[in-house]
């Protein structure tokens, strides 16, 4: 189990009270990682939301027009979320998450940490603003990325 003193350093958990950290701590686990590795991909059913501990994480998307994925987001800063799609219908990753570099991260089990934030709405309603911030910056993110590659 992960301490709950970790995710109170985690922008995306400011202002949570201590007893919902202390929920989602108890269903979270640090994960290590090569590089090269892959986190999760594209299209995969997304079942957890992931925080980077450690290392750095490329997002990569596959377009048909193009033998290769684009790299559309990175996440490089400590305790910077990715994955959200394990919380957010219809439960499916919107891009590859790939290891540039030996990293650690934080996986939180989605479908719990739901129910944790639906039982908690003040906090929930925090919690899910700020990934709606995450949703906007990758999306914009992403569309910058892609116009580079027309």
């Amino acid at each position: 189990m992960v301490e709950s003193a970790l995710l109170a350093k985690f922008p995306l958990f400011q202002d949570v009270s201590p007893a919902i950290l202390e929920k989602i701590a108890r269903i979270s686990e640090e994960i290590s990682l090569k590089e090269g590795e892959t986190v999760f991909r594209e299209g995969q059913v997304a079942d957890k939301m992931d925080f980077l501990l450690k290392g750095s994480i490329a997002l990569r998307v596959n377009i048909m027009s193009k033998p290769d994925s684009v790299t559309v987001s990175y996440v490089a800063k400590s305790n910077e979320c990715f994955g959200w799609s394990g919380i957010v219908p219809p439960y499916h990753y919107t891009a590859t998450a790939y290891c540039d570099e030996e990293t650690r991260i934080l996986s939180v089990r989605g479908k719990e940490f739901m129910e944790i934030i639906s039982e908690n709405p003040a906090d929930g309603f925090k919690i899910m603003q700020r990934i709606a911030e995450i949703v906007s910056d990758r999306l914009r993110n992403s569309r910058q990325a892609l116009l580079k590659t027309l």
